[in-house]
């Protein structure tokens, strides 16, 4: 199967004083090369999502702008799949800077040409949407979301085929669940730096 890996990179970081989510430096690396490392090895072709194009200029990716005005992770996720070449993308966002290839690896070999949306699910119910693979034929709904002002990612779910992963067979490749780490916030980070110490992640 050919999967493009998405890079999800427009997050403004409101919460982080407007500090540039790709751009968060955690013990001197950025988040956008912590999971660009992941990637490299992975995906063939490689995409970046995000709105000012020009703040990636020094890496050699092509970048995916939005093509709705609104601000939302559902608008990256529609970017990237409308400029992608391959039929399925894999999407994680910035804010997730220990992403594990592993886990990865465990998602990609539950991809079929016939799924949709193949996902992690979670020991309480609920899925990690920014951590997923989307097919191009999500567009279609996604559009119908984004020109409703639905910005919530799993809404059109019901429509399509969707694939769920067990949070069990993920955690043979990431026991401490690190790819679910988001930085939101100032604590957020701190917690991550330690963490980064901590697990030489």
């Amino acid at each position: 199967m050919q999967i493009a890996g998405i890079i999800l990179a427009g997050g403004l970081g409101t919460r982080m004083g407007h500090v540039k989510k790709a751009f968060m430096t955690i013990n001197g690396r950025t988040t956008l090369d912590r999971l660009l490392d992941v990637y490299r090895p992975l995906f063939p072709e490689i995409l970046l999502s995000a709105r000012e194009p020009a703040d990636y200029a020094d890496y050699p990716y092509p970048v995916a702008p939005d093509l709705f005005e609104a601000r939302s992770s559902l608008t990256g996720i529609h970017a990237g799949l409308a400029a992608m070449r391959a039929p399925h993308g894999f999407m994680a966002a910035c804010d997730a800077p220990f992403l594990q290839a592993g886990l990865v690896r465990i998602l990609l070999e539950h991809a079929t040409p016939e799924a949709d949306v193949v996902i992690p699910l979670k020991d309480d119910g609920y899925v990690e949407p920014l951590c997923a693979i989307y097919s191009k034929r999500c567009l279609p709904h996604i559009e119908t979301q984004l020109e409703n002002q639905n910005f919530r990612i799993i809404s059109f779910f019901d429509k399509v085929n969707v694939q769920h992963v067990p949070v069990s067979l993920l955690r043979q490749a990431d026991p401490h669940q690190l790819s679910f780490f988001n930085v939101n916030s100032p604590d957020d980070l701190r917690q991550a730096e330690a963490l980064s110490r901590e697990l030489g992640v």
